[in-house]
């Protein structure tokens, strides 16, 4: 397992004046040996030039919000994270690596859900790296790593749970959006952990039936929304005919054999629960 290890890296404009100036003596000298005639002069002169020379390759940049992975020879070394010129060393192998906050938005995954019924879903993660080792040496591709994982744990919690629940026990796709979010998003950190990946956040950005089944689903719904809404009509009838059989009774307004009782909630549930407004007929004669 690779951690990551932070290093300082030398400020890079510090280090053009000095190779500036140590180059400059290079080719002072190397000159000097050249008129002089000193053979050993001109060797040490030359290579030491060529030493300063290659130094200037070791100036690196990191902007805000990125790292610079160094490595030496296939050895990792160290991340670099303070932004602005480096310098390092020539040899030093230099991977850029995005600290920023990304997000991903996978395509629209055609899956079944836990009843079996086929789905339409699609997530958007939003995400970042927290270590830049894990990130690099860890998978082979970070970035294809996390759409692959991101995607595969979002079919996971597709047929963990229901498109809806009916019965309102259990939780379902479409009627717990908070209990389904934070439940992808540790599905997801947990595939990503090894990649050096944080999972800031991650929610349904599509949720549908299949073309297939749609009309047939949502006809389903209608008429359990119709039933719920009778029940709710019923209930509330029920208890305003017992509430005026009750007042007409402590009021003794008229009293009421079983058999116009029987008559008189068959009226009121005609005219409370009826779909229209009713009609009154008004009664001239007695009341028997």
């Amino acid at each position: 397992m690779f951690t990551e290890k932070e290093i300082k890296a030398p400020n890079g404009i510090m280090f053009i004046v000095v190779l500036l100036v140590l180059q400059l003596a290079g080719i002072a000298a190397l000159i000097n040996g050249i008129q002089s005639h000193a053979g050993w002069q001109i060797v040490v002169s030359a290579i030491y030039t060529i030493v300063v020379f290659i130094c200037w390759f070791g100036f690196f940049m990191v902007h805000p919000k990125q790292a610079a992975v160094l490595q030496l020879f296939g050895k990792y070394v160290g991340t670099v994270h303070m932004p602005g010129l480096r310098w390092a060393n020539p040899f030093y192998s230099k991977a850029r690596v995005s600290m920023r906050v990304r997000n991903f938005e996978s395509g629209k995954l055609k899956v079944n859900d836990n009843s079996g019924n086929p789905i339409e879903i699609a997530a958007v993660i939003v995400w970042e790296v927290v270590d830049t080792a894990e990130a690099v040496f860890q998978v082979d591709d970070y970035e294809d790593f996390v759409s692959i994982q991101s995607e595969s744990a979002l079919r996971n919690l597709a047929t963990s749970y229901a498109y809806d629940n009916h019965e309102n026990e259990e939780i379902s796709l479409r009627s717990d959006p908070i209990q389904i979010s934070e439940a992808l998003k540790c599905e997801v950190q947990d595939r990503l952990e090894k990649a050096g990946v944080k999972v800031i956040e991650a929610r349904i950005s599509h949720l549908a039936y299949a073309p297939e089944i749609a009309n047939a689903m949502l006809r389903r719904q209608q008429a359990m929304a119709i039933i719920s809404a009778r029940q709710k009509v019923v209930e509330g009838a029920v208890g305003m005919v017992e509430m005026a059989l009750t007042q007409l009774s402590e009021r003794e307004i008229v009293e009421l054999d079983s058999e116009r009782k029987a008559a008189m909630v068959s009226n009121l549930l005609v005219v409370l629960c009826s779909d229209e407004a009713a009609q009154p007929v008004v009664n001239t004669g007695s009341l028997y």
